[in-house]
């Protein structure tokens, strides 16, 4: 997205970024054309493409934010308050990134100066950047190195004479506070995580109960930040190493609204409901074969196959003529929806199935049939592309969906998918 500038008022810090007029997801989702979903699926792999060199995992990638501008062709990737390192992330890198009007400023000056920390590549330095950078270094914190007095009392014996003593006594207490305080805290967790004897064996293994065994037990902590409906099955099974492929799996997310013409597509509850309804569609085998490389372990009470991604789309968008209702296989196939639990919760749950009534289209109401006609008229707006989606399409959004976090495609592999064969990166 960029920044503008930003200041500090008192505690309260103002980022100031660009204004981008756009349009809501909701409203423009059936009416866009397919060489505007390629164009836009284009737009969001070069936001993350950029991102995710740096390391930088967004956690929160969704419609809402990646604004789209339909007149002007201009996108944005906004709403970092979510985002998180990894453990190859190059901070180092983002002080010397140079915004295009810099670069051009820069080279037509023939002096290039790095913004993070001012370093002339070319050219010599001046006076004014000169001085700034002797009075930036002469200024430290008094704390850390201010110098200690020390002069000699009457009776010979040495004093010390420094308010800054006062200063680090103080911090260090402090210091000494918390670890002390986190100590204790960590004993007290691990007392009641001991008071169940490992010994015991649980008895609500594959149930749908969670017995005081299990509830004894300390949970996992993993980062599970971002929207329901939206998070990779690494997320949600509370997977502690946690990648920029969560944002790939969400962007396959919003690519499958994109083909199949609903959003929200899934709608969950909680996290393992949302596990179901990926079962749903990816299959139940293949999503317990993908925990494992991930080092979890997922209960299913029925196998359930995996769906051609293909046949699921156009059924959703009403494009197979071999089906006369929208949702008819959706609907019939609900009622016979698995139950999961995770070996690390010992949870079940049963999926919830978004209701046909809250499809995406405004007009169009459960049990109301003059509504789904005038449905179809909204959708046949705009239909140039959509009787002929090419195979690369669903290889991509497969790709995108991939279970194992560590096969799912990245975004520069996605930009150099031979669905964007013919157009301009």
């Amino acid at each position: 997205m960029g920044v503008k500038y930003c200041f500090r008022k008192n505690d309260h810090v103002v980022i100031a970024m660009p204004y981008l007029e756009h349009e809501s997801f909701l409203d423009i989702l059936n009416s866009l054309s397919f060489q505007e979903v390629r164009e836009y699926m284009l737009n969001l792999f070069k936001a993350l493409k950029r991102i995710h060199q740096f390391g930088i995992v967004h956690r929160d990638v969704k419609p809402s934010n990646f604004l789209y501008n339909r007149r002007l062709k201009k996108y944005a990737l906004v709403d970092f308050g979510l985002a998180q390192g990894t453990h190859d992330t190059k901070i180092e890198l983002l002080k010397f990134v140079q915004s295009e009007a810099q670069q051009e400023r820069c080279s037509q000056n023939k002096s290039h100066i790095i913004t993070g920390n001012k370093i002339p590549l070319s050219g010599p330095v001046p006076k004014e950047l000169d001085q700034q950078s002797t009075t930036k270094a002469s200024v430290k914190r008094p704390y850390t190195n201010a110098q200690i007095q020390i002069k000699q009392g009457k009776d010979g014996k040495l004093m010390k004479q420094s308010k800054t003593v006062d200063v680090l006594s103080r911090k260090l207490a402090t210091k000494k506070k918390a670890i002390s305080t986190k100590v204790m805290n960590s004993a007290v967790m691990r007392k009641t995580a001991s008071s169940c004897p490992a010994s015991l064996t649980c008895d609500c293994y594959a149930t749908d109960k969670v017995c005081s065994i299990c509830l004894s037990r300390r949970q996992q902590v993993a980062p599970r930040a971002g929207t329901p409906g939206f998070r990779a099955p690494e997320v949600l099974t509370k997977c502690p190493n946690q990648t920029t492929a969560i944002d790939m799996w969400s962007a396959g997310v919003i690519f499958l609204s994109l083909l199949s013409g609903r959003y929200p597509f899934y709608k969950a509850s909680d996290d393992l409901t949302a596990l179901a309804q990926i079962m749903t569609i990816r299959g139940s085998r293949e999503t317990i074969q993908a925990a494992k490389t991930f080092g979890k372990s997922i209960l299913c009470s029925k196998e359930v196959p995996a769906q051609d991604l293909r046949k699921l789309c156009e059924r959703l968008r009403g494009m197979d003529s071999s089906t006369p209702k929208l949702t008819s296989d959706i609907q019939g196939h609900a009622s016979h929806q698995p139950a999961i639990s995770e070996k690390t919760d010992h949870k079940a749950s049963c999926l919830v199935q978004t209701p046909p009534g809250q499809y995406s289209g405004n007009s169009f109401k459960k049990g109301d049939s003059n509504s789904c006609e005038h449905c179809f008229d909204e959708y046949n707006t705009n239909l140039e592309g959509w009787n002929e989606v090419p195979d690369e399409a669903y290889d991509l959004l497969d790709k995108l969906l991939d279970l194992n976090p560590a096969s799912r495609i990245t975004a520069e592999e996605a930009l150099l998918h031979p669905f964007f064969k013919d157009m301009s990166l």
